[in-house]
């Protein structure tokens, strides 16, 4: 993925990867593999990978203070891949992202009132949809 100094500086939108996911893959000729369900393969191959760096840190806290910059950097990369494997993947099932997130969260909000704490003390987790 090419890119000067001036592009890293925007802001940067699901359309930004998106385009730049249908080009990197157009000018190696890959669109011819990527189908939805090699896309799907490939992200959740990525996903492992993620869930690899946590494997066994035991429970992080947030912001990640006592990790070294190469591991931040690291993390950095594995989230990146999977955001832009998940960005392709939509554009080729003709998914809005963006927009079908921005439903997916007031979908969630009205499954889960703010009226309503849904924590469970038992766990310490919150459910969030």
């Amino acid at each position: 993925m090419t890119g000067g100094v001036e592009e890293r500086d925007q802001s940067v939108s699901l359309d930004l990867l998106k385009q730049k996911m249908a080009n990197f893959a157009k000018e190696r000729d890959w669109d011819q593999f990527h189908s939805p369900r090699n896309l799907l393969l490939a992200l959740v191959g990525e996903v492992g990978e993620l869930s690899e760096i946590f494997q066994w840190k035991g429970e992080v806290p947030k912001g990640l203070p006592d990790w070294k910059e190469e591991e931040k950097v690291h993390l950095g990369e594995e989230l990146s891949d999977v955001l832009l494997y998940l960005v392709r993947l939509s554009d080729i099932c003709g998914i809005d992202l963006g927009k079908a997130a921005l439903r997916k969260v007031e979908l969630n909000a009205v499954k889960y009132p703010a009226s309503k704490k849904n924590f469970n003390t038992s766990n310490g987790t919150a459910h969030t949809g």
